[in-house]
């Protein structure tokens, strides 16, 4: 499977080739506890929300105010329809430019489990961006026993800060 995302730099594109499932092609998948703790601890670390605008609206958000962070929201499929967003790799590269985030700052992506947020740090890694993390586990975590998410492992199941509307 390919898929072809505009430059992070807005020079041309980036052909990302095979599974999005198979690794590295990033620099590693950490915990979530891993994550909230080098996002407090180094000002360069920015957390990225792979979700959909419907999860972010229903399910909530990672909240990072208490270590003076916001957490960046950028769609990797688009809502409704879940097709790839084409424009990701674009988005990503000027919502990090407008931070100020250099090519080595540790990015975390997050999602609902720990998937789309693997082929999102590909895409970041392809374009330049060396540290580029999978946040294992997700913001909701694997299904439980009762076939519930956000109960067993994830960001809301750690104890981490969320926030919902």
């Amino acid at each position: 499977m390919s898929f072809l995302f505009g430059s992070l730099w807005g020079g041309g594109a980036i052909l990302v080739s095979g599974s999005f499932n198979e690794g590295p092609g990033y620099a590693g998948d950490v915990g979530v506890r891993d994550a909230w703790e080098a996002l407090a601890a180094d000002p360069r670390a920015v957390l990225i929300d792979v979700r959909t605008v419907a999860e972010w609206n229903f399910v909530g958000l990672p909240d990072l105010e208490s270590i003076g962070k916001r957490v960046l929201l950028i769609e990797w499929q688009r809502f409704p329809d879940m097709a790839v967003n084409p424009a990701f790799a674009d988005e990503l590269g000027e919502a990090l430019a407008d931070l100020g985030v250099g090519a080595d700052a540790p990015l975390y992506f997050i999602c609902r489990s720990g998937a789309r947020s693997r082929s999102a740090a590909t895409v970041a890694t392809a374009g330049g961006f060396t540290r580029a993390f999978n946040v294992a586990g997700g913001f909701e975590g694997a299904l439980g026993p009762d076939r519930h998410r956000g109960c067993v492992d994830g960001w809301k199941a750690s104890g981490l800060p969320w926030i919902q509307s």
